[in-house]
């Protein structure tokens, strides 16, 4: 059983999100600002976080900064329609999902699987004589120890990132348009989800990019999206 922990300074809002995600057989810890959500993390094992933007003492994207220094758990945050900045700010400091407010529940519970299913994924290993290691120039991915290096050093990725990356060495040298990747990655209908990607792949180059400005690896095609370039 996951445990879920739902942070938001609306009450009501935290009431009815643990009452979807009890039906699901979660587990719901729950938090009224960011640093009551820290201070749950320091205590208790979480598997994934939902966090509000708008908060009082610690909002929301500080907080995930700061989690994200220790913790590479899943994080979805929750944004009002008139905050696009903020859901922006949220994946570049490490959110790996957004849902808009206001929202049905169902698909929250929708997407708070989903990233538990790659997470879950993510951290599994696969005991096989032939590792699957997907190398090109000095980045190399080891998809059975769901490793990440570059140079030799150990890059660590958010389980959207890593799955972004994966797909682009696995096909080296195709290029993939923005609704192709997060139509394989997120397994949705692409619908005004630039923003979304374009975060992802450049937190992605700040990752393995010696200068992200530029890149010798993950190359932009423009006009049509995005590829990993063959060395």
């Amino acid at each position: 059983m996951s445990t879920i922990l739902v942070c938001d300074d609306d009450k009501e809002i935290v009431e009815a999100i643990e009452i979807y995600l009890t039906q699901e057989g979660y587990q719901v810890l729950k938090a009224y600002d960011g640093e009551e959500a820290l201070r749950v993390l320091k205590t208790e094992q979480v598997d994934l976080l939902v966090i509000d933007v708008m908060m009082p003492r610690l909002d929301g994207i500080r907080a995930t900064l700061k989690i994200r220094e220790r913790n590479n758990m899943p994080i979805i945050i929750l944004s009002a329609k008139s905050e696009d900045a903020d859901k922006i700010l949220g994946l570049n400091v490490g959110a790996d999902d957004y849902v808009t407010k206001p929202f049905n529940p169902l698909e929250l519970v929708a997407r708070v699987k989903s990233q538990l299913r790659r997470y879950t994924q993510l951290g599994s290993t696969v005991n096989q004589k032939d590792e699957a290691v997907y190398t090109v120039g000095g980045l190399s991915i080891n998809d059975d120890l769901k490793e990440v290096t570059v140079d030799g050093e150990k890059v660590k990725l958010t389980p959207i990132e890593y799955n972004i990356l994966l797909l682009l060495v696995k096909n080296q040298g195709k290029v993939f348009s923005i609704d192709q990747i997060y139509e394989s990655i997120w397994n949705e209908d692409a619908i005004g989800v630039d923003n979304t990607v374009a975060v992802h792949i450049r937190h992605i180059r700040e990752k393995i990019e010696i200068n992200p400005k530029e890149p010798r690896y993950l190359k932009v095609v423009w006009g049509v999206g995005y590829k990993i370039e063959k060395i």
